[in-house]
């Protein structure tokens, strides 16, 4: 099998062109950037392009599955910024009052196609499954006032909700730097033709998540449980996957992702019965990994665990009887600084949840 890896250096306006087709696998972590990051990711770009006249911006790597003469890409890492990126282009295709201007910037987030070169219309990049449609609807198609006026308490994911969040950071920038439209098109040009990323190319899976896990031991800002996510389900057969991709983004979305590698962290000192020594990646792998399949972790373990977590770190424990007490008691529990006590509460409410007084007892 070829493992042959490339690496090149390219402008955003060949990232975002048609060489590319971005596709976020189904068991990759949502879209996760806060109102945080994409504000000071706009703010550096801002402040190098004011100060930096000539000099060249680097704003990393992604590393994706592809081969030399195909567009089709599947993103393993880079999608944080991808995303955040296209949000960016939204916004600033949204400030041109010049027709032209803002077609050509709404280009560089939908390939409009060429019937004689043989590309299709189509998105530049494709998010999982749960968001594309809601990101294609709002972002891609620069529907940026509809995105604003949508309730939040209505999207499903954390994902769209960072989407419409990331969106109106960008927007109030893009507002308050560039009233005058020829100072935006020069700040277009600096970022299309002076911002760089690399672009870590590998023909095959395997290949792929090696350079990935690499990266993150030096320091890519990931969670445990993204490398856990990308190696368990990467290795399910290919009709499976997309089935335990919505499992385990449905734990996630309810537990949030902190609270979801918390959960991790209790099901390690579960299997392991002791405190932890080393990082939770790490000890994940030796103690939970070796021990079960990726369908059984998620079906056996991660799911009731999670359910349990749940209801013992917000008291929602339900219960015919007795729930008010243990609730009770569990609100207590939880103004401890110490959380030793949640690894076995939450293996016992996992075997003995509908036993509720046992529970209390």
């Amino acid at each position: 099998m070829d493992s042959k890896i490339t690496g090149k250096e390219y402008p955003l306006i060949k990232i975002f062109s048609s060489d590319f087709e971005y596709h976020i696998p189904e068991y990759q972590r949502p879209y996760a950037w806060t109102e945080e990051e994409t504000g000071i990711l706009f703010d550096d770009l801002y402040e190098f392009y004011q100060k930096e006249p000539t000099d060249n911006y680097f704003l990393g790597s992604i590393v994706l599955i592809k081969n030399d003469t195909a567009r089709y890409a599947e993103v393993i890492d880079g999608q944080q910024r991808l995303t955040t990126l296209s949000i960016l282009f939204a916004a600033m295709a949204e400030r041109f009052s010049d027709n032209d201007d803002r077609a050509e910037c709404i280009g560089y987030l939908q390939e409009k196609g060429s019937k004689l070169a043989g590309i299709k219309a189509r998105p530049r990049l494709f998010l999982r499954e749960w968001d594309q449609g809601f990101f294609n609807q709002y972002i891609q198609n620069v529907k940026l006032d509809d995105l604003d006026k949508v309730n939040p308490v209505t999207l499903d994911t954390e994902s769209k909700r960072h989407i419409q969040n990331n969106c109106k950071v960008l927007r109030e920038r893009f507002q308050e730097n560039f009233s005058d439209e020829d100072a935006l098109l020069d700040f277009s040009i600096f970022l299309l033709n002076r911002c760089y990323m690399v672009a870590v190319s590998t023909p095959n899976q395997e290949s792929a998540f090696r350079v990935f896990s690499v990266m993150n031991s030096r320091g890519l800002d990931l969670l445990p449980t993204d490398i856990i996510k990308s190696e368990t389900i990467g290795k399910l057969p290919a009709g499976e996957r997309a089935a335990y991709t919505k499992k385990w983004e449905q734990m996630e979305n309810e537990t949030g992702r902190e609270g979801f590698n918390e959960v991790f962290t209790h099901t390690r000192t579960i299997f392991a019965k002791e405190r932890p020594k080393k990082n939770l990646l790490a000890e994940f792998r030796e103690y939970v990994i070796k021990e079960v399949d990726g369908k059984v972790l998620i079906d056996e373990y991660l799911g009731p665990y999670a359910e349990a977590y749940e209801q013992l770190k917000n008291g929602t424990y339900a219960a015919i009887q007795c729930a008010g007490e243990i609730n009770y008691m569990l609100y207590w529990l939880n103004k401890t600084k110490n959380y030793d006590w949640m690894p076995p509460a939450i293996q016992f409410i996992s075997k003995y949840g509908n036993d509720p007084a046992y529970v209390l007892w």
